[in-house]
């Protein structure tokens, strides 16, 4: 007999960036915590530039595919493989997990299951269902850097607000959160089966 598909509800958001930046998104049970990753990516705008990792219930996840997570290991005890963990065996409804992408800029990540629900058959691409507010662009300098970038922008007579805008190709509107564009690059990363190696 065939197990029945299940769908995981999950809200992440930004840390230590107020007002918040979050999503909510739901994928399949018995996606990898690699794809999760890739689905963050795709949900918050980010360009799978640097290297990230999962903490779950006190177990690191990481990317033992490349060889620059060895060199951040040091003492720490040798992290789950990402690509080999699904979701379905590692969460439960109301749990909270943390997502680290790009250790430079340390943008931390809480997430939490809201729910798990089962369904006639699996959904085959992730969905965002809500979200708020842009993510910052990439190599901003975490979320300190962020703040300065925010305020200099707003500011018609800096020059290094004009050399932000320069840097990230024209306006930027923090508060925009675009679900459609977050969902089709969610859509073109099914049809192309990111993280599924």
């Amino acid at each position: 007999m065939a197990q029945q598909a299940k769908i995981i509800t999950l809200y992440v958001e930004l840390e230590g960036i107020a007002p918040p930046i979050w999503r909510r998104i739901i994928v399949d049970d018995d996606i990898t915590l690699r794809t999760l990753h890739h689905v963050i990516q795709a949900a918050f705008g980010w360009t799978d530039s640097h290297l990230h990792e999962f903490n779950v219930e006190g177990r690191v996840y990481a990317m033992l595919d490349n060889e620059n997570v060895l060199d951040t290991i040091e003492d720490r005890e040798i992290p789950g493989d990402d690509r080999k963990s699904k979701l379905q065996k590692l969460v439960y409804p109301g749990q909270r997990f943390d997502y680290q992408y790009d250790f430079g800029d340390n943008w931390r990540h809480s997430i939490k299951v809201e729910k798990i629900d089962l369904v006639a058959e699996k959904m085959g691409a992730a969905q965002i269902i809500d979200g708020a507010r842009a993510a910052p662009p990439e190599d901003v300098g975490g979320t300190s850097g962020y703040e300065d970038f925010l305020t200099e922008i707003q500011d018609p007579s800096s020059e290094q607000g004009r050399d932000y805008l320069q840097w990230v190709d024209g306006p930027f509107d923090p508060e925009l959160f675009d679900r459609r564009a977050a969902n089709n690059a969610l859509l073109r990363m099914a049809w192309n089966e990111w993280g599924k190696k």
